[in-house]
């Protein structure tokens, strides 16, 4: 590419993130130019409705069109971004901007989670850009940071706050005491979570994330449809002030580690103690920590979402395109990369943070010990209290356990007629 040539983009989608990228664009311009030496043009915008208003003009000079087509067969586009979201629509857009040698750039975690083998395969086959930023803890430049920044560090683990809904809503819950629906009710009405908000949830949002990080960490796949994953619709304010007593705040977690030479990965709610900078984490904040055999730990942290957050996440790659800089899709010379050797979910070893409404009389603690103990299952701390003369909340924690027995000693429990409700297993988060 000649560098005094304008970058010529081609645009699909002119929402928040759309908006967002073209007002970084524009309010960066002298910048840009001093970091690439050439201009960077919005030639077409590829919009549902021509009639719609906007968030933020549309770029001086730029056409509306309702067909993607256009932002493909035009030879003068050199980028296409793609902002549209959903599944099909935008692999196809995606498929033929690539196949048509023209770069691309996306927020879609979506697509490239669960469907985007053969995307990354055609960009590497092309030598071409597939660039992903913004998909990835919106404007947290850790696509980046896994590719490039970290690329001479064997990781070791990572974890992280990867879904700012979800965190605003446990952020409220901690703060206020308020139950679940209520929280989710503020995070709707203040943007932060969508009508339907099942995605970000029940943390398929999150899980979205991880798996692209594990992409970027260890160059290998952990089929999204294999991922554990649990969200936080259940958890109840008593579970939150338990865990605070404890030391600790609850937090949808997404986290890969090795164990035993294997990959153990999920997303899931998780106590984390309060001295670690996660606990500090509130709001609609993401945050990711990395562990490395060289770094050893960092920590990212920042907006998840938003109109410019993620607009300069896509804008960060269109200036890796408009630098010449060569294509780094995966961080890894295979763009198809293996299958991971993943560990049996319910070989996974971990603290639990236990709550069971019990009777209150004699023994019982006595008996739920030992169906603990039965499958190896140790008790380090232990809270009992309550009002109710009749039923009353047994809280605990224990030391590390596989997940199977923690299932197998539960199921123990009901069959003894110990619980009188369904009890609260939750992880504590590993910090290794």
């Amino acid at each position: 590419m000649n560098p005094k040539k304008e970058l010529v983009i081609g645009l699909a989608g002119y929402g928040v993130v759309g908006t967002g990228f073209a007002r970084a664009l524009h309010e960066g311009r002298e910048l840009i130019r001093r970091r690439t030496g050439r201009d960077i043009v919005i030639k077409t915008v590829a919009v549902k409705d021509k009639n719609e208003k906007f968030a933020y003009p549309l770029p001086e000079g730029a056409t509306l069109t309702t067909s993607l087509d256009d932002l493909v067969n035009d030879p003068a586009i050199d980028v296409v971004i793609e902002l549209i979201g959903g599944i099909q629509v935008a692999r196809g857009l995606i498929s033929k901007a690539l196949s048509a040698g023209k770069h691309v750039v996306t927020a879609n975690k979506a697509l490239l989670a669960e469907d985007g083998k053969e995307l990354f395969r055609i960009a590497g086959e092309k030598n071409l850009h597939l660039g992903y930023e913004a998909s990835v803890c919106g404007g947290i430049p850790v696509v980046q940071a896994m590719s490039e920044g970290l690329a001479g560090n064997e990781i070791l683990s990572l974890y992280g706050i990867l879904n700012g809904t979800s965190n605003y809503i446990l952020s409220e819950m901690s703060a206020k005491g308020m139950p679940f629906a209520d929280a989710l009710k503020d995070a709707q009405a203040l943007g932060f979570a969508e009508a339907d908000p099942t995605l970000d949830i029940e943390g398929f949002d999150a899980a979205h994330n991880l798996v692209l990080l594990i992409r970027l960490a260890w160059g290998v796949e952990y089929p999204f449809k294999n991922l554990p994953v649990q969200g936080i619709s259940a958890v109840r304010p008593e579970d939150i002030e338990f865990a605070r007593e404890l030391g600790y705040s609850i937090k949808l977690i997404g986290q890969a580690r090795m164990q035993d030479g294997r990959l153990s990965a999920g997303v899931f709610p998780a106590l984390v103690h309060r001295k670690l900078l996660l606990s500090k984490v509130v709001g609609s904040y993401n945050a990711v920590w990395v562990k490395g055999n060289a770094v050893g730990s960092i920590f990212l942290h920042g907006r998840g979402a938003g109109d410019t957050p993620t607009g300069s996440a896509v804008l960060a790659d269109i200036l890796s395109i408009a630098r010449d800089a060569r294509p780094n899709n995966t961080g890894f010379l295979e763009q198809v990369p293996p299958l991971a050797d993943v560990l049996d979910p319910e070989e996974g070893e971990s603290s639990y943070y236990f709550r069971l409404m019990v009777e209150d009389k004699p023994g019982v603690l006595r008996d739920v010990a030992g169906a603990m103990a039965e499958y190896g299952i140790s008790i380090a701390q232990a809270i009992q209290k309550g009002n109710d003369p009749d039923v009353v909340p047994l809280v605990f924690m224990t030391h590390e356990a596989k997940a199977k027995d923690v299932v197998k000693a539960v199921a123990h429990m009901r069959a003894s007629h110990l619980l009188r409700e369904e009890p609260v297993c939750y992880r504590v988060l590993h910090r290794g």
